[in-house]
């Protein structure tokens, strides 16, 4: 009798170790999941991402990073929108208002701002932009807040003349003055530095991200680029996520880590500093 009672009282105690034990693996795993945030990114922006992912500097803040690689902005940022993906680092800020208003629904909301890389005019004919041809072919990207950046730069070359309201989102019609009678062709912007070598191309305009993913430096292999400093602030890259994720507080915890010392010195070794660090606040868009 005495026997079966001490048997039923040790399988008691098993039972409720085991079911301890249980509820702390699950409490555990939730805390886990729930710091975990899905990046999602595009070309160079992963390599960085990754790099921070494994930072120690991360698990200090408590933080569990997943990185995963698109190929197309609209499908990163309708992912995240749609709270798929729950932070997003790839697009400038002029990006991230075009996409907004061109989907009333589900919008997204930006974090803060993370660096400013100029895009540059590329050529495989001509080594400076005076040297052009009459009548030739330029290529742009085919979104709008590219295509518009992309108008601009060629005006700051010379090259054009834009009208008076001419707008972040404007394109080619938009330009008021064409006197060398260039022909512009709008191209999946991805498809860049593959566009330069076709020879029905004089010059190409290509963002940075890309332009690295072609093996190629703004600073050094452009024919022209943008300024390289912080005075165009549409065309500073931010992280952005859906808009009822506006004011997460693990999210923004990532702007930290991002803007570290450590991780502006990767940056800038690994990118030969085509990527220009921008700590703003988010009412720096709105002066």
């Amino acid at each position: 009798m005495r026997k079966n009672r001490a048997l039923l009282t040790l399988v008691g105690i098993i039972i409720i170790v085991a079911g301890i034990i249980t509820l702390t693996v699950r409490n555990n795993n939730s805390a886990k999941n729930s710091d975990t945030i899905t990046i999602g990114s595009i070309g160079s922006d992963v390599q960085i991402w990754k790099h921070i992912a494994n930072l120690p500097e991360v698990k200090k803040e408590h933080l569990n990073i997943k990185v995963k690689s698109f190929t197309d902005g609209v499908s990163l940022n309708t992912a995240t929108a749609e709270n798929k993906i729950d932070v997003n680092a790839f697009q400038s800020y002029a990006y991230y208002v075009a996409f907004n208003k061109n989907n009333k629904n589900e919008k997204l909301a930006a974090l803060g701002t993370t660096y400013l890389e100029p895009m540059g005019i590329y050529s495989s004919k001509y080594k400076r932009v005076k040297d052009i041809p009459n009548g030739s072919t330029i290529a742009l990207a085919d979104n709008p807040a590219n295509t518009a950046r992309g108008l601009k730069l060629l005006e700051k070359a010379g090259l054009i003349k834009l009208k008076s309201d001419f707008g972040s989102l404007s394109g080619t019609s938009a330009i008021a003055d064409n006197p060398h009678n260039f022909k512009f062709k709008e191209i999946d912007d991805t498809t860049g530095p593959r566009i330069m070598k076709d020879n029905s191309i004089a010059a190409v305009l290509i963002g940075n991200t890309i332009a690295l993913e072609g093996k190629l430096n703004v600073l050094k292999d452009s024919i022209y680029h943008e300024e390289v400093n912080q005075s165009t602030k549409e065309n500073i890259n931010i992280l952005a996520t859906s808009e009822r994720n506006k004011d997460n507080k693990k999210y923004k915890k990532l702007l930290k880590v991002y803007h570290s010392a450590k991780v502006q010195k990767y940056i800038k070794d690994k990118f030969d500093g085509t990527k220009i660090q921008v700590q703003k606040p988010l009412s720096y868009f709105a002066d």
